[in-house]
């Protein structure tokens, strides 16, 4: 079996130990948890909490399983470094499997009520075999680009239950910030949902960079091969993807301040974050032409589109034609789609550097196959013209 095989057949083990795991684990909770925990919303907190649990340890197991760097051939750093990658990505898959799994086991009760809590090992069981066999095939075959369709995914997740769990029926009249600014458990989702957040953003960002500067310096090894090299392209490099890293962390780290300091008790604090999140959206979508331009022109038009999109928002909102909070989920939900689509295209660039890796090698190893045959009476050599065919069609492919 090749390794895509191989993870499935992983995947599919690692789904009927997680369904197991969860039947068990919340049938246990079920027949001896007190009566104070057996309210539908800690039910589902604890069922979410199972859940996430499986798909985390699977993902931990699975990710650690593919690694090679767990010797000291290279020294203890790769070893602490792949330690802390595990630690960073079980962040991420752990609370978005928490936070999804919560808000689909609350629709449920939204819709078939108490009826859910019936069936409630046998969802946990269901959901945790999903969560087991998606998180042990994307640990097998982790990118950029499979992590950032994460995101979308948690925040949603995380607002949507903070929204349908608030007892301020009014907050949408004014802003996000009124969500998230009480004591209440949606507060305390909805806050939790943005420091989280913005610890994916700069975890993604980690991740996505590495995957440039690694796809860089293969491009430079091979133009130091043909003699094209220059220090100062080296430098400028390094400059862009400092402040494309900074301006993206610096996104990141406004997501966790505005969780962490709320309205009333921190005004101050909370509006530099808020305000200045958008200003280094702005700054990052007008540079990116710079900071990035290895990127498609395609890139930079959605960009541009996107100031566009919230530019008109905020007039509409300026004039009274719109709320606040419309402004600010619609600025939210077009980052998180242009950082979605960030990191796809890191990716296809590192797709696209190994594709013409092998190519190279491909026909390197076509032409060296090529049988040299000398003539009778003669000095010239004939090549094998099957050998010159194949390479052809290796070069065309």
């Amino acid at each position: 079996m090749g390794r895509h095989q191989r993870a499935e057949t992983a995947g599919l083990v690692s789904s009927l130990i997680c369904a197991g795991v969860g039947y068990a684990g919340m049938t246990v909770f079920l027949a001896f948890a007190p009566a104070i925990w057996q309210v539908s919303q800690r039910l589902y907190l604890i069922c979410s909490a199972i859940i996430a649990a499986c798909g985390t340890l699977s993902f931990a197991i699975g990710y650690a399983r593919q690694s090679r760097s767990w010797n000291l051939r290279f020294g203890w750093l790769t070893p602490i470094r792949r330690v802390i990658e595990i630690a960073a990505l079980s962040t991420v898959y752990a609370s978005t499997l928490f936070l999804a799994s919560f808000m689909m086991l609350g629709m449920m009760n939204e819709l078939l009520g108490r009826t859910t809590n019936d069936y409630l090992s046998g969802l946990c069981a269901a959901f945790a075999g999903i969560a087991g066999y998606f998180t042990f095939v994307q640990a097998t075959l982790m990118d950029a680009k499979t992590l950032s369709g994460l995101l979308p995914l948690f925040v949603v997740a995380g607002v949507t239950t903070a929204g349908l769990t608030s007892d301020d029926p009014y907050w949408s009249g004014n802003n996000f910030s009124q969500l998230g600014d009480r004591t209440t458990f949606a507060a305390r989702m909805f806050n939790s949902t943005l420091m989280l957040a913005g610890v994916c953003v700069i975890i993604i960002t980690y991740f996505a960079l590495s995957e440039l500067i690694t796809t860089e310096r293969l491009h430079r090894l091979h133009l130091t091969d043909n003699g094209r090299a220059t220090d100062v392209e080296a430098k400028h490099f390094r400059t862009r993807t400092i402040i494309l890293g900074v301006l993206l962390i610096l996104s990141g780290i406004a997501f966790i301040g505005i969780g962490a300091f709320r309205y009333t008790p921190h005004p101050i604090l909370h509006n530099v974050f808020a305000r200045g999140l958008p200003c280094v959206m702005g700054v990052l979508l007008v540079g990116l032409p710079w900071v990035a331009p290895q990127f498609s022109r395609a890139m930079y038009v959605m960009s541009d589109a996107i100031i566009v999109v919230c530019c008109v928002a905020g007039g509409l909102w300026l004039a009274g034609g719109n709320t606040l909070t419309n402004v600010e989920g619609v600025a939210g939900l077009l980052f998180m789609a242009w950082f979605m689509v960030f990191t796809r295209q890191v990716a296809a660039i590192e797709a696209d550097r190994v594709e013409s890796r092998m190519r190279h090698i491909q026909n390197m190893v076509v032409e060296g196959n090529a049988m040299v045959i000398p003539a009778a009476g003669h000095d010239e050599k004939r090549t094998d013209p099957d050998a010159d065919t194949g390479s052809r069609l290796a070069t065309q492919r």
